[in-house]
């Protein structure tokens, strides 16, 4: 198993305000998404935010995505250690596999895989 990229996830409720700030001051580029995420890069994929209102699909804010390149194994690894998984295994309709899970210090991570 190899871990991809790691992206931060800044909650946010205001996607003008969001735009502004990570494109024109941090010098991100996009600011594209769906109504509910953004998505902000830099010159390379692995370099990646997001600012989203709320998962609209896991109801909860996920601190961190972590892409993998096996996230069966992930999942069943976490599961076997006893990790409080806070929403199930999923294939998204937008190419994904996930899972969120809580880490020791109570963040949520999204645990992804694309479609390849």
């Amino acid at each position: 198993m190899t871990v991809k990229r790691i992206m931060p996830n800044i909650r946010s409720d205001d996607f003008d305000g969001s735009r502004r700030f990570y494109r024109e001051l941090i010098g991100l580029d996009g600011g594209d998404g769906l109504d509910w995420i953004l998505f902000f890069r830099g010159p390379t994929r692995e370099v990646q935010l997001s600012a989203m209102k709320l998962d609209v699909k896991a109801g909860v804010h996920p601190d961190v995505s972590i892409e993998v390149d096996d996230v069966d194994d992930v999942h069943l690894r976490c599961v076997a250690a006893g990790a409080e998984v806070v929403y199930p295994l999923t294939d998204e309709p937008w190419g994904l596999r996930r899972f969120f899970v809580r880490d020791p210090n109570g963040a949520i991570i999204n645990v992804t895989q694309h479609d390849e």
